[in-house]
């Protein structure tokens, strides 16, 4: 395809679509339109941006031969005319259009939460871009204790962060334990007491109700009225799809914007790929399924494969961040399938080491598994995951560092 394509995100998937279409042989011009400042870069490392692992120029991710506009908005989409238009009025036409706008941050119901203008209090951040980044460096360097709302990936990378830079932090968590929808019960709380020797503590089944202090957050009241002192808050509460854009637009929009297998919208020459899309029901919000919607999209507009289709992702969550490392894959609770003659639950547990390894089979396949604190075997395990396979009679050596080699 040699038309004009227009990008409207300049996240980690139009990076990665941009950059797969050139390697792939295309030949059409790509633009890609980003609402910030900054070049595309990987947003799964802020958390080590904060800590100053990295610089932001070292997560910088490639965009091929493409024409980045970055600090260029869209604000409005003519489907019919094929033309966008910028936050500064400018208009441009497109043949193609690929919608990958990503997510927003899902700011909770607190009590407190915003100043008279609207925006967060003074003290309040969430860590979604590279500006958020700065920012909490630099409250973090002149601040006392800290909170993080949320006991997802992204608080407990932001908590283990804020410890790494000598603050007392706790997290307020809604779940049974942490990181729920990717680890069980035993691997939660593994990971909780890694946490406690980093400095950081826990309060699961808890919400925040109200922040305290006014115009600057001086404390978190918890749902049952306990307080907790502090002076930096980071909001953690997941993401929602920005579809806003498509909405406005006309397309199909559900949870994400609606694509089918050849990963169109529900308007000819439209697309959408990572998070902002719902595909087959199911919105990732992950970078692998995101990465894997841009390689389909860019072999077909490409022309390498033009009837390449997506059919769905088995995705892994992995953290690699010093001994809080971890992996997650498939199907990890297995008490929804206990009654199944076929079910088989494999587990390794290192209290020494600090260690858990859990694989869910299921009539002699790999559905599910969890590695935390030792990662030598993720590459066999999620190859036996991948390829849906039969395994070895005894699959013990995935847990094991030989299963590795």
């Amino acid at each position: 395809m040699n038309g004009r394509i227009a990008v409207v995100g300049a996240g980690m998937a139009a990076a990665r679509f941009a950059q797969q279409y050139q390697e792939l042989g295309g030949t059409g011009e790509v633009t890609l339109y980003g609402a910030e400042p900054r070049a595309p870069y990987n947003r799964v490392l802020l958390a080590d941006v904060l800590t100053g692992r990295y610089d932001p120029e070292a997560i910088a991710l490639p965009a091929g031969a493409a024409l980045l506009r970055t600090g260029a908005e869209v604000v409005e989409l003519d489907l019919a005319a094929r033309t966008l238009r910028l936050s500064g009025g400018e208009r441009a036409e497109y043949d193609e259009l690929v919608l990958a706008t990503g997510a927003n941050p899902v700011l909770p119901p607190i009590r407190g939460l915003r100043a008279p203008g609207g925006g967060l209090i003074a003290g309040v951040h969430a860590l979604r871009t590279l500006a958020d980044c700065r920012g909490l460096a630099e409250a973090a360097a002149g601040a006392a204790r800290a909170v993080v709302i949320g006991g997802g990936v992204l608080g407990v990378s932001a908590a283990r962060a804020l410890a790494a830079l000598g603050l007392p932090v706790e997290i307020v968590h809604q779940g049974p334990h942490l990181i729920e929808r990717q680890l069980d019960a035993q691997a939660g709380a593994a990971l909780r007491s890694a946490l406690a020797g980093l400095g950081v503590e826990v309060y699961l089944s808890n919400r925040a109700r109200a922040l305290r202090g006014g115009d600057r957050v001086d404390g978190v009241e918890l749902a049952n009225g306990y307080p907790l002192a502090t002076d930096l808050v980071v909001l953690a509460c997941g993401v929602r799809p920005r579809t806003g854009l498509a909405h406005t637009a006309g397309l199909l929009v559900r949870t994400g914007v609606v694509v089918d297998d050849r990963l169109a919208a529900s308007h000819p020459g439209v697309y959408a790929i990572g998070d902002c899309t719902e595909h087959r029901g199911t919105v990732h919000g992950l970078s692998g399924p995101a990465w894997e919607q841009a390689d389909v999209l860019a072999a077909r507009l490409s022309g390498a494969e033009p009837d390449r289709e997506y059919t769905g992702s088995r995705p892994l969550a992995r953290l690699s961040a010093g001994t809080l490392e971890y992996a997650a894959f498939g199907e990890v609770d297995d008490e929804t399938h206990r009654a199944g003659p076929g079910h088989h639950v494999l587990r390794l547990v290192d209290a020494t080491r600090g260690s858990y390894k859990k694989l869910v089979l299921r009539d002699g396949r790999l559905v599910g598994g969890i590695l935390l604190g030792d990662l030598a075997t993720v590459g066999a395990l999620t190859r036996a995951y991948e390829r849906d396979e039969p395994l070895p009679e005894d699959p013990l050596h995935l847990l094991t560092t030989r299963g590795a080699r």
